[in-house]
């Protein structure tokens, strides 16, 4: 088999087995198609030259090396000046594909395993306010309120209000939602099971969306979709996060207006009001906590700009 068989078997995996989403499988195969167009590239150079130029993925599994790897981060380095998240991206891909043949016994080592990640800059993730997101900050409803004013409020309490994210929202069933608990059953990246603490706030809308949905002939079941749409699918993804950019914008934020900005504030009021770091970790379902540390450093900046505003010495 040539490596672009073992990278198509091992797409089928991350699809079938895994769980992953079309977006991610589309992100890995995108960095592994451009691996093998540097490889094929390379051999156009060499005494194989007709035999690259006529399939550009005749490329043995061997070529699969911690060699051409760390070649590869070097042309998207120098050559494409790519920036650090973006090879970061790149070489995670490489990195998985490696456990997949090491999983599968088709290699010993994993070539990818031992070429550093490129240092990614440190950023400041956006976010609302505490006071941003008040209750009486968002305007009231009409008495016969619309699917989509009583859809956008209820997107805003599972993602600022439980910390899911906007796909986690798309393809949540009533089934998940445990009210009488308080809590609702997220399945995340990876096909992760986590289980999250909901709001009063939360259940109320829930009861006003039921209501919604029966009244524009939708007829949700408990094993049927939260958010479903007429033609029984979940509502298109653009749909939901359009929902939270205008009700965001509805109520005066002028930063970027996006599912995410809530879930990074739903992370960030939980540390500055006392959470600790690794049940934020939990309920937001990172599976490194260095990912989680970002809102750590939100913390600490806010701290320093606070300082340097206040103190005489600064």
């Amino acid at each position: 088999m040539l490596l672009d068989d073992y990278i198509q078997n091992f797409l089928i995996y991350l699809q079938t087995q895994r769980r992953y989403s079309e977006k991610t499988v589309i992100t890995y195969r995108k960095s592994l198609e451009k691996y093998l167009a540097m490889l094929a590239e390379n051999a156009q150079r060499g005494p194989k030259k007709q035999q690259a130029a006529e399939t550009r993925t005749a490329v043995p599994l061997e070529s699969f090396s911690e060699t051409n790897v760390k070649n590869f981060v070097w042309d998207l380095k120098i050559k494409q000046k790519l920036a650090p998240t973006s090879i970061c991206e790149h070489l995670a891909a490489l990195k998985s594909f490696g456990k997949y043949l090491v999983r599968s016994k088709i290699l010993q080592k994993n070539p990818a395993e031992s070429v550093p990640m490129p240092k990614r800059p440190k950023r400041l993730v956006q976010f609302l306010g505490q006071k941003d997101l008040a209750e009486e900050k968002f305007p009231e409803l009409p008495a016969n309120p619309t699917l989509p004013q009583v859809r956008a409020r209820l997107l805003l309490e599972l993602i600022y209000g439980s910390g899911l994210r906007i796909s986690e929202c798309q393809s949540l069933c009533w089934n998940q939602l445990q009210t009488k608990e308080k809590l609702v059953r997220v399945i995340g990246k990876g096909n992760k099971e986590r289980i999250v603490p909901i709001t009063d706030v939360l259940i109320s809308w829930l009861e006003k969306f039921r209501t919604a949905e029966i009244e524009a002939g939708h007829a949700p079941t408990i094993t049927s979709y939260v958010f479903l749409s007429e033609n029984g699918k979940p509502y298109d993804i653009r749909t939901l996060r359009n929902d939270i950019h205008d009700l965001l914008r509805e109520i005066g934020w002028e930063g970027k207006a996006s599912p995410h900005v809530l879930r990074h504030s739903f992370a960030t009021h939980l540390l500055e009001n006392g959470a600790e770091i690794m049940s934020v970790k939990e309920m937001l379902g990172h599976s490194n906590i260095s990912t989680t540390q970002i809102y750590t450093h939100v913390n600490a900046e806010r701290l320093k700009q606070a300082f340097k505003k206040t103190h005489p010495r600064a």
